[in-house]
């Protein structure tokens, strides 16, 4: 509606604005943190021959009666860059689940996320004014003004959560608009036109207990790093996006040694761990029937990734080129 529409009902527009903030952070979330942050961190050294570039794989092994795949998202690009390698849509077709990192049923699930609710804000009644200098809270003011988010609103809202909107063209307007795609959507509309089944590796209680084993301060450090970040020509995303395109999940991995980067004392709680916990369940699920994985790229690549992870289980996992 108009200005005058939007003021005269703070209450709805709140809702809508948070509304946005819930379905496209929780899905996605840690790994745009990951594209953002973590991917600065300096990874272990390889220890064998580097992978095939390849964002599709076949898992085959002991108790797996048909062959079933994984696949390395991005979590958002624009629309331009937007792909599918060859081969994903006839392994989509050879399957009859889909498995997200967190079920795609529950990020279309309103109840469901106004549930969580509470737990986006922070404890205490700290607020970002707490956390920020006078600089660096003007500077995510303007961006989130920008993008139709009043800072008021976002006052008390975990740093994390809000990183997730850290670039001007990574936020929800953009994906309603087409100039930005999500692979997981894209993924899961083909599910439902198949009439497949959907599951997740974790749950949105569990990503949330992720995000809160960081200390606020280092939240909100990460926060100001997006929002620098996303101001560069050359910017983080970009970057990914191109490394991306080349199927590359090692440089992925690898890419942009930085030792000293605030992700780099999370590393095992959010990336390796988070492999390690996946492996089992993916091993039940392709036991169960032919299973289609869409997990983010970072996740798969290094010694510590989920492809290695199931060869050292005795699962043949080869790249489709």
């Amino acid at each position: 509606g108009t200005e005058a529409d939007r003021t005269s009902v703070p209450g709805l527009t709140f809702n809508r604005n948070i509304q946005s903030i819930m379905k496209f952070s929780f899905a996605w979330l840690l790994a745009i943190t990951l594209m953002f942050g973590f991917t600065a961190c300096k990874t272990t050294k390889q220890a064998s021959a580097p992978l095939d570039n390849a964002l599709l794989w076949e898992i085959t092994g002991p108790g797996i009666k048909k062959p079933s795949y994984i696949y390395g998202t991005i979590h958002m690009i624009p629309s331009g860059d937007y792909f599918l390698p060859k081969g994903t849509l006839t392994a989509i077709e050879a399957t009859e689940n889909m498995v997200f990192e967190i079920d795609m049923k529950d990020m279309n699930d309103v109840s469901a996320l106004f549930g969580m609710m509470g737990k986006i804000f922070m404890k205490d009644g700290v607020t970002l004014k707490d956390l920020l200098s006078n600089e660096e809270y003007k500077m995510v003011e303007s961006r989130f003004s920008e993008m139709g988010l009043p800072i008021f609103f976002l006052e008390r809202i975990k740093p994390m959560f809000l990183s997730a909107f850290a670039s001007a063209d990574m936020n929800p307007s953009s994906i309603k608009e087409g100039s930005i795609k999500s692979y997981e959507m894209e993924f899961y509309e083909i599910s439902q036109n198949r009439g497949m089944t959907t599951d997740g590796l974790e749950t949105i209680d569990f990503q949330v207990s992720v995000f809160d084993s960081i200390p606020y301060p280092e939240q909100a450090k990460m926060l100001v790093e997006s929002l620098k970040a996303s101001d560069a020509n050359n910017s983080e995303m970009e970057q990914m996006v191109k490394l991306y395109k080349t199927q590359n999940i090692e440089a992925m991995v690898n890419s942009v040694a930085a030792s000293d980067s605030d992700l780099a004392p999370y590393e095992d709680l959010l990336l390796n761990g988070r492999n390690k916990r996946w492996i089992p369940q993916i091993i039940t699920l392709a036991k169960q029937k032919p299973t289609f994985f869409a997990v983010g790229a970072g996740h798969l690549g290094g010694e510590k990734g989920v492809i290695k992870l199931l060869r050292k289980e005795g699962y043949k996992v080869r790249p489709i080129i």
